[in-house]
């Protein structure tokens, strides 16, 4: 995982840094339910996530056409979540059709892959009660309205940093953005994804108490933009 290789992070990033806590929270997530009927959800949650972490840990093996060089992908758009004040629907009933092979292919520029685009549909796009090109068109306007940091995309080679200064990084970014409004996950030690919660016409909002639980790793590991 070239860890002995990671460098400390640019000055320009910490200045806005805190402290991070030694552990990750160990709050424990509502089970998600199934079934559930579209439409009934009080806010959404977008996720972000950072693609060459991903791959390391899973793209590459699975030889993702994500991870090829030639996207020159960062913060991918995982999904955009229905959320229930506390706990998510999921798979939910509706009568709207499933997106053809065209729509799904049309999110892979900020999805990764078309694959993503379909899962996230079946899991939680049939939950908003839209029909599958509102459902897109809401997730591709959800992605565009947040600022991803550049300065991320201008690492040449692994750092380690405090999953906080992410966070800071995602709030000067966007002045909307503030701690109960996000939240950062990692998977092992590598940062995983910035959560943001969105009311349902896609403003930011104050997330549910089960979604904060960012992680707080002092030196988690971010791969370079490929």
């Amino acid at each position: 995982m070239r860890a002995s290789t990671a460098r400390a992070i640019p000055h320009a990033l910490t200045a806005r840094a805190l402290a991070a806590l030694a552990v990750c929270a160990a709050l424990a997530a509502p089970a998600e339910a199934e079934g559930e009927r579209a439409g009934v959800f009080d806010y959404f949650v977008m996720a972000l996530s950072w693609s060459p972490n991903w791959c390391a840990r899973e793209g590459d093996a699975r030889g993702s056409d994500q991870c090829d060089p030639r996207h020159d992908h960062g913060w991918i758009l995982h999904g955009l979540w229905p959320q229930y004040e506390e706990g998510w629907p999921s798979f939910c009933r509706t009568d709207q059709r499933d997106p053809t092979r065209r729509e799904t292919a049309a999110m892979s520029d900020i999805m990764g892959t078309s694959g993503l685009a379909w899962y996230q549909w079946q899991k939680h796009g049939r939950c908003s009660g839209m029909s599958a090109a509102d459902y897109f068109a809401a997730a591709r306007a959800a992605y565009e309205s947040v600022t991803r940091p550049p300065a991320f995309h201008r690492f040449g080679e692994t750092i380690r940093l405090p999953a906080q200064v992410v966070e800071d990084a995602f709030a000067e970014a966007n002045p909307g953005l503030t701690d109960d409004r996000m939240e950062v996950t990692c998977a092992g030690e590598m940062i995983a994804e910035v959560r943001i919660c969105l009311t349902r016409d896609l403003q930011p909002r104050d997330c549910g108490p089960d979604v904060r639980r960012d992680c707080t790793a002092r030196r988690a590991i971010m791969e370079p933009v490929r």
